[in-house]
């Protein structure tokens, strides 16, 4: 290993800490005649030329100390991090500064390196003359502690594990394999592979939300596909998700080339290209779906989607003998829905994402529907309205899970223009959102509760609610547009509904 590859300039590290942090840790140190380190994450990012997210600091001991005193003296926050380690945080204007002391046992920092997750970051910088002398001199620079090759880790991209023990110490490192892959873009040794797999089920013993948050960001990532195939090889996917288990090996009809399980995997990759140039599939549509990708966490959610959209087909797996003994799964998207919800709630994911998935996947089937009845003759105005009022604004997101299930299948009995067929029904639905749907929504209703109430003479309930949509919908169609016409419709539909 090149000794100017273990080097850091001075200036950079400097360059982490703001004035009233940097003062006051010197001050620190005054205190505490133990030495200083940067660890972790920080000294990789630094290698890598990456501006670190926050900056992690590793004393011999009083951790804990360490933050409560620079919170003091710099009027930051401090936050206690876990009960059962001498570890704090201090928050100050957006700086994020990490204390930990050393690992239980160890007593100089090379053995505390050793006992991280992985060999990247297994790093350290003493940074003891900076803080102490306030400054750096002129090109000075650092040498990175480095017990386990993880710098030559760092430049050949590879991923290891520091030992089997820290997977013992702390199974989540098992999806931190992954995580470090995918966000890293760099390969996973052998021997770590083999790890994972005799080690596989520890994972069932760490707490759920750790658990979804690593898989968030792995799937926040840009290789989630490869990094799920990944953790399958090993078995670890399917001690997460059982769920996806029965899929392996089952068998689909001859619109799919490949089993369930290996079919939603495609679709997750397929996903994954479509988000990084939606317009090379939804030609001239390309500001719409970005739009809604960059929204709140639809990236990610949609990846999701993609990689569960199926779930529901080996409950709902069956033999349809009329039709030559043709494979069905009938009702599998609400079942995959319920499953999916399942898992979600097993992993303690916001209400607000499981209902946002959960929409996508019990309606992918809907655009394969439409699609059909556009080969039989023509899409109606009441079916794409019927679509856009129960998916709203994530018909974007529902359109690109539709193209990427479309990539993923290439059986012999799929159909030879599908994806082609998606974007045009797209494209189609867009237009009568934009004819039809916006310009109700923007307007002022046509009929309210009130008007039910005093010229209907109606109780309110939930028929009111009932009425109200399907006078919305008639005026979407075209079929009224004022509020006598909407009235009298009102008043048909209430007789009807009391028979």
């Amino acid at each position: 290993m090149k000794e100017e590859q273990k080097r850091i300039a001075c200036i950079d590290v400097r360059s982490l800490f703001s004035g009233d942090i940097f003062t006051s840790l010197g001050v620190i140190a005054g205190d505490h005649p133990s030495g200083v380190y940067l660890a972790g994450g920080t000294v990789r990012d630094l290698l890598l030329g990456r501006q670190p997210a926050d900056v992690d600091l590793t004393v011999a001991c009083h951790g804990r100390a360490w933050a409560k005193e620079l919170g003091r003296l710099t009027g930051g926050t401090f936050v206690e991090l876990g009960k059962d380690e001498d570890a704090g945080r201090v928050v100050l204007d957006g700086e994020i500064i990490d204390f930990s002391s050393f690992r239980a046992g160890a007593v100089t920092i090379e053995q505390e390196l050793v006992k991280r997750d992985l060999t990247i970051n297994g790093l350290g910088l003493c940074i003891d003359t900076l803080i102490r002398r306030s400054g750096c001199d002129d090109g000075a620079i650092l040498t990175v502690i480095d017990p386990q090759g993880g710098v030559q880790d760092l430049a050949g991209g590879l991923i290891r594990l520091c030992s089997i023990q820290s997977l013992v110490d702390d199974p989540l490192r098992l999806l931190r394999v992954f995580r470090f892959a995918a966000t890293l873009g760099f390969a996973i040794v052998p021997e770590t592979m083999d790890a994972v797999r005799r080690h596989k089920t520890l994972i069932t013993a760490v707490a759920p939300e750790r658990i979804a948050h690593e898989l968030d960001l792995i799937m926040s990532s840009d290789r989630a596909g490869q990094a799920f195939a990944l953790m399958a090889e090993t078995g670890l996917l399917f001690e997460i998700m059982p769920e996806l288990l029965p899929g392996v090996g089952m068998e689909q009809p001859a619109s799919h080339h490949l089993d369930v399980f290996d079919h939603l995997l495609e679709t997750l990759q397929q996903m994954e290209q479509i988000q990084r140039d939606p317009g090379l599939f939804f030609p001239g549509r390309a500001s719409v779906m970005v739009t809604w990708l960059d929204s709140g966490h639809h990236r990610r959610l949609l990846k999701w989607a993609a990689l569960l959209h199926d779930v529901g087909k080996p409950t709902t797996y069956g033999i349809n003998e009329d039709k030559g003994g043709r494979i069905t799964f009938y009702n599998h998207d609400q079942e995959g829905a319920a499953l999916f919800a399942t898992f979600a709630g097993r992993l303690r994911w916001s209400g607000a994402d499981v209902r946002a998935v959960t929409l996508l996947i019990g309606a992918h089937m809907r655009p394969f529907f439409l699609a059909n009845d556009q080969r039989r003759g023509g899409v109606s105005l009441k079916a794409c309205l019927r679509l856009l009022r129960k998916v709203g604004d994530d018909l974007p997101g529902l359109f690109m899970l539709a193209m990427a299930d479309a990539m993923a299948g290439k059986g012999e009995g799929s159909p030879e223009k599908m994806e082609q067929e998606v974007a045009a029904l797209f494209d189609r639905l867009y237009q009568v959102w934009r004819e039809h749907v916006v310009p109700v929504q923007m307007a002022k209703p046509l009929l309210t509760g009130r008007d039910l109430i005093d010229r209907l003479g109606l109780t309110p309930g939930p028929l009111f609610k009932k009425i109200l949509a399907r006078v919305e919908e008639a005026q979407m169609e075209h079929r009224i547009s004022t509020h006598a016409q909407a009235l009298a419709l009102a008043a048909e539909y209430s007789a009807g509904d009391r028979k």
